[in-house]
């Protein structure tokens, strides 16, 4: 039954053996099981699985971290890094959830309208840096 689910919500599969380079478009969901280097735009649901590579720039819905990417993420709805996650990139989402263990690097922006008004300079206002050896900062506006 979970499979059944998970298939319902994402019915497009990049599978593990998979290689994929370019522009790629989706209307629900998408499972990158892969490789896959270019640009996503989708307003549906796209989750990187624990073995997926990505290096690419991402527009869509909801996006689920568990493989490694380099690239920004842009989400309407919420990032979600799980423990596994790698990002290197840049985030921009209305929602956050990081994982312990999960190891990213790069600005992050966060809330209602982070989406929607992107600062003037096209630069976020934090930058954050979180995984193991990581040292804790406060925030600093970015000029």
């Amino acid at each position: 039954m979970a499979d059944q689910a998970a298939n319902q919500e994402f019915p497009t599969v990049l599978g593990p053996d998979a290689s994929f380079k370019g522009e790629l478009s989706f209307e629900k969901g998408l499972r990158l099981q892969g490789k896959f280097e270019g640009k996503i735009t989708s307003g549906g649901r796209l989750h990187i699985a624990r073995e997926a590579r990505m290096q690419a720039d991402v527009e869509s819905g909801a996006i689920i971290v568990e493989g490694e990417v380099k690239g920004n993420l842009t989400a309407n709805d919420r990032i979600e890094l799980k423990q596994t996650a790698r990002l290197e990139g840049d985030l921009r989402a209305t929602k956050l959830t990081v994982d312990e263990g999960a190891v990213f690097s790069g600005h992050v922006t966060v809330g209602p309208d982070a989406v929607k008004n992107r600062p003037p300079s096209g630069r976020p206002s934090v930058s954050v840096t979180m995984g193991p050896g990581a040292q804790q900062q406060q925030p600093q506006p970015v000029k």
